[in-house]
């Protein structure tokens, strides 16, 4: 389905920035970001470039493709 793919980042963005004990603020400090763009990558309502994608991936310490993968839940 159509944005499917940027509601699991979103999902995925959030589980990492939480399991590091980030606010939303705080990543988007970190990379140079508004907090409400970080608010619309969460719900899936903003696209990402790949630069974008690899430095969201790099500040939570994470492989790029962990962003995009189904988990399942």
């Amino acid at each position: 389905m159509e944005g499917d793919l940027q509601k699991r980042l979103g999902k995925n963005l959030r589980a990492f920035r939480l399991a590091k004990g980030l606010s939303q603020e705080e990543l988007a400090d970190l990379l140079g970001f508004h907090r409400t763009y970080v608010g619309g990558l969460e719900r899936g309502e903003r696209n990402v470039t790949l630069r974008t994608l690899s430095r969201l991936a790099r500040e939570l310490g994470v492989d790029p493709l962990s962003l995009l993968r189904d988990t399942g839940s």
